[in-house]
This record gives structure tokens, sequence and C-alpha cells, in this order.
């Protein structure tokens, strides 16, 4: 069984600069439900890893947070997929914690959680951060133009990250590889 891990918002669902605060905020991106059933059909184990400072800011608690992550999950079940896990980071970006991407300490905990070997492991995120723990963490980088990512393109990217319009691309690609 193969294993995939995505960034939350930006990848599954729109991102806001004012945060995703409650379970009415949280829209999934068109096609990205989907495509994580056909990733799960295909025999990959979803984890989501992701940088949720809004706890600490005071924007929304834990019990919030689960609520967001509840109706995310039903909506996923409504098209016949599932996440393993989610492993999520409570800390501001002055807090230096080393769970917050871009370190890698998320990556690394998945990595004992789950006792593999995180070398080439698909990582899609849109935030040059969600490259940066990939990177460090010897998982292969994916980048999405959806969320933050048409910005981070701009900005640009170390050597070797692919990039793809959205999560549902990133499927059919891993999914679908071009015949030699």
């Amino acid at each position: 069984m193969s294993l995939i891990i995505l960034d939350r918002d930006g990848v599954i669902n729109h991102d806001s600069d004012d945060f995703i605060k409650t379970p009415a905020e949280w829209e999934p991106i068109e096609g990205s439900l989907e495509a994580i059933a056909r990733l799960n059909y295909a025999g990959y184990r979803i984890v989501v890893i992701t940088n949720q400072s809004g706890i600490a800011r005071g924007l929304l608690d834990v019990e919030t947070l689960n609520r967001i992550h509840s109706k995310m999950r039903r909506m996923l079940a409504q098209v016949g997929g599932k996440i393993e896990a989610i492993l999520y980071c409570p800390h501001g970006p002055e807090d230096g914690c080393s769970c917050r991407k871009p370190h890698n300490g998320s990556f690394t905990d998945l990595a004992h959680r789950l006792r593999v070997n995180l070398d080439n492991v698909p990582a899609v995120g849109d935030s040059l951060r969600d490259i940066q723990a990939a990177i460090a963490s010897n998982a292969r980088p994916i980048l999405v133009k959806t969320g933050k990512g048409e910005r981070t393109l701009a900005e640009g990217l170390p050597d070797g990250v692919e990039v793809y319009e959205d999560l549902a691309s990133v499927a059919s690609a891993l999914l679908e590889p071009s015949l030699p």
C-alpha cells in the first residue's frame, strides 16, 4: 500500500487569509474529494499534515478544529474516500516548534507512528513551507496551483519540485503514469 501526504488548506479545501475558523467556512476545492477517493481506491493511504496556527492565535479551539475535520471526513465518505490520519501543528509562527512546517517534525512523527520511511512519498502542498518540509523529510515535493500555489510558484521553487493544477491533476499523474 502506498502513502501520500496532503496539506489541507489550499490543497483539499479553499484557503482564506482570515483562516478557516468554522465548519461552515470549510469548503472543498472542486474535484479534491473525488481525487482522494480515487487515490484510496488505488491503494493509497492518505494522511493530512497541516499548520493550524489559528489555534495559537485564539481564532478557534481544538474542538472546533475537530468539527471542521469531521465535516471534511463526512464529505469525503460521501464520495467513497477516507483520510487515515490528520496531524496538525497548533502553534504560531513565533513559537519555534519543530512540528510547524517548514520544519519536518510532523513528518518525522508520522514516519514513527506508521513505521514507514518517507523517502519519495508524495507530499502535496500549496506553499513553500509545505515543499521545504517535504524536502527535509526526503519526501517527493509536489506543488498545486490552488490556494497559495500560484503565488508560491511566482516566488520560485527549489529544483525538482513537480507542479500541478490541483489535487485532481496530482491523482491523475500518480495513477496514470505516462507510457514510455
